[in-house]
């Protein structure tokens, strides 16, 4: 199944540890946990990330290329039960994100380089990956993982995420392998998404640690372990 391409508005912020678990119960009180996180309120996104040997994707970030994409294949709680490929695009202020499900072997295939199949595979995403495969060389380059507690909130479709304790494989691609995870040390970060508006409450719920928006990437920040 491939979602549907929705442009929403994304902003990020770097937050410390304290603003995280103050901003955690703040708005437990005005937002609804996320359903799929179940009884712990929170899951971890361990993510691939493709680029090249000149790194392409890394570059058009840090010199705010616009628009730019980065694709990658995620993975929750370290399970095989949901892989996704996933295209995120960034066009000024907006992001949208396009994905398609891969079964296990599918993903095997994709990191062993093992690709041709995707070219008459039908589904949008996974042919994209296929081109840039092709033209670019685009290869498995580095796991980004956290731990992610998400809220929604319906008026503005709005969705916060607190991601903690960013990490990073040193200098592997082994998706399925935590072995190789370490703590990069950095910043935990709070994102904050919605489609036409932001509801006042949400504003005033994180303004006082979300004043400072930076232009920052998980992405970015695991890059120096792989």
């Amino acid at each position: 199944m491939v979602s549907e391409a929705i442009y929403r508005h994304e902003y990020k912020y770097p937050i410390n540890a304290g603003d995280c678990e103050i901003l955690k119960r703040r708005l437990r009180q005005i937002m609804q946990l996320d359903p799929h996180t179940g009884p712990t309120g929170e899951y971890v996104i361990r993510s691939l990330y493709f680029d090249n040997a000149y790194d392409k994707a890394l570059f058009e970030k840090i010199n705010g290329t616009n628009p730019r994409a980065k694709f990658r294949i995620r993975i929750y709680n370290g399970s095989d039960d949901i892989i996704t490929l996933e295209k995120k695009v960034k066009v000024g202020e907006l992001t949208q994100k396009l994905q398609a499900r891969l079964t296990r072997e599918e993903c095997d295939k994709i990191t062993s380089g093992d690709i041709d199949w995707m070219l008459d595979d039908g589904r949008g995403v996974v042919a994209e990956l296929y081109a840039q495969m092709k033209g670019y060389a685009l290869r498995p380059k580095v796991i980004v993982e956290y731990t992610r507690t998400p809220f929604i909130y319906r008026a503005g479709n709005v969705r916060v995420t607190l991601d903690c304790k960013i990490r990073s494989g040193v200098f592997s691609t082994d998706l399925f392998n935590p072995a190789s995870i370490v703590e990069t040390g950095d910043m935990d970060v709070l994102e904050v998404k919605y489609d036409r508006f932001l509801p006042d409450i949400i504003k005033m719920a994180i303004y006082p640690v979300a004043h400072d928006r930076e232009s920052m990437s998980k992405y970015e920040v695991c890059r120096k372990f792989g």
